[in-house]
């Protein structure tokens, strides 16, 4: 059996100005391109789908139309779980019409999924509580999925019955999914776990995460799930919501992460983009094959101190969104910065490293860099340096209305 791993697809966003749509369009069907060439018999969507809770009409329906062409008209299965990004409710919308294309969706953790059967030849065995068992065509051995979308507090105390949100999760989850194992996983099927976590080996390094899951590095403040609470029984374990491809551990199985589609910050840039695709027999372990994905535009970024120099290079990665670091002794004139920005169709807003003279201990004046220095140190210098600062501070009162700007969030 031939399964397609998948996750953290965000469709729907943007990096700063520009919308990613086009490329995602692209890069989906790539992955349906794969999908067909390597004729996977399911394919799994690890969590992420959309970017947002309240996606475009056209995000939607790219979600809809690739999910369908994935299924070859119910003759493939497609398991699709809610991640932090995702509306549960949303998610779940579809239901009754994607079970005939046999398209599962996943809302909310501990979901109970109502059998069907669609007349390409995909069949619900089994269901309980997170859990759900396929029979496929051309298959003779049961796919059987444990799933657990992502959880945020109010989930786990509703879903899960977690009152704290520290080892209490990571317990009830190790316990669900014994459980759950206990009673399906056995040498007779295809047994995989899928869930849109952050897990780590426990006392291992801990993954770095894309600079939009920061602010969620432990799911609903909880602490990381650790691989050691993976059932033994469990011969690959899914994993969405880290954008690099990374194997998490060895043990019991394969845990991995398949990557996003695309690179969405420029934390990612020059990273290679995968899907995974898993074949496994009952009973032995699985074999892992990533595949690289090659649409969708790079993500680069570099610093410089010669106008010219950025510009030759901005001239040079026409196909690319970029990012630039300008090093310069005093602020970027407004004509410097309108020749390198017109220079780029796809260019971010520069960053500026401004430096400045500064006296040293034995009188020789040296430059010192201030690009770490907070937005408000930043506005202080500016100021100083400005005709109406004429090198003196801002008022209080100045900068509370500068801390009041900062803290408008404009949204779209």
């Amino acid at each position: 059996m031939k399964i397609l791993h998948t996750a953290d697809w965000h469709l729907g966003k943007r990096l700063d100005m520009f919308s990613r749509l086009e490329e995602q369009r692209e890069v989906l069907a790539e992955i349906v391109e794969i999908a067909d060439k390597e004729d996977v018999d399911a394919v799994i969507v690890a969590g992420d789908l959309f970017d947002n809770f309240n996606p475009s009409s056209e995000a939607t329906e790219l979600l809809y139309s690739t999910l369908h062409r994935l299924s070859k008209n119910g003759t493939r299965a497609v398991i699709a779980i809610a991640g932090n990004h995702d509306s549960p409710e949303r998610i779940e919308v579809p239901d009754a019409l994607a079970r005939a294309c046999g398209i599962v969706f996943v809302g909310y953790p501990n979901a109970y999924l109502r059998p069907f059967s669609t007349e390409g030849g995909i069949e619900v065995l089994h269901v309980d509580n997170g859990y759900i068992e396929l029979a496929l065509p051309k298959q003779q051995t049961p796919l059987r999925l444990i799933l657990t979308p992502y959880a945020n507090e109010v989930r786990l105390k509703t879903y899960l019955g977690v009152e704290d949100t520290e080892d209490s999760l990571r317990q009830h989850l190790a316990q669900h999914w014994k459980q759950l194992a206990d009673q399906y996983f056995d040498e007779k099927g295809i047994n995989f776990l899928v869930t849109h976590l952050f897990m780590m080996k426990n006392g291992g390094e801990q993954p770095e995460e894309p600079d939009d899951e920061k602010p969620i590095l432990h799911v609903g403040g909880a602490s990381a799930i650790f691989s050691e609470n993976i059932p033994p029984q469990t011969q690959y374990v899914a994993l969405g919501h880290l954008h690099r491809f990374q194997t998490i551990d060895t043990e019991p199985c394969p845990v991995i992460y398949s990557s996003s589609p695309l690179a969405y910050s420029f934390s990612e840039a020059n990273q290679t983009k995968y899907v995974v695709v898993v074949e496994a027999e009952a009973g032995k372990p699985v074999n892992v094959l990533p595949i690289a994905l090659t649409k969708g535009k790079k993500l680069l970024r570099n610093k410089f101190t010669e106008i010219e120099e950025a510009m030759t290079w901005l001239e040079d990665n026409q196909d690319a969104i970029v990012q630039i670091t300008m090093v310069t002794e005093s602020y970027l004139e407004s004509a410097d910065k309108k020749r390198l920005m017109d220079t780029h169709p796809m260019m971010m807003p520069i960053i500026p490293e401004v430096k400045k003279l500064q006296k040293g201990n034995d009188g020789t004046s040296k430059i010192v860099s201030i690009d770490n220095k907070s937005m408000e140190e930043l506005f202080v210098e500016y100021f100083k340096n400005s005709k109406e600062g004429k090198g003196q501070s801002p008022s209080e009162s100045l900068m509370e209305l500068f801390k009041e700007i900062q803290s408008v969030e404009i949204f779209e």
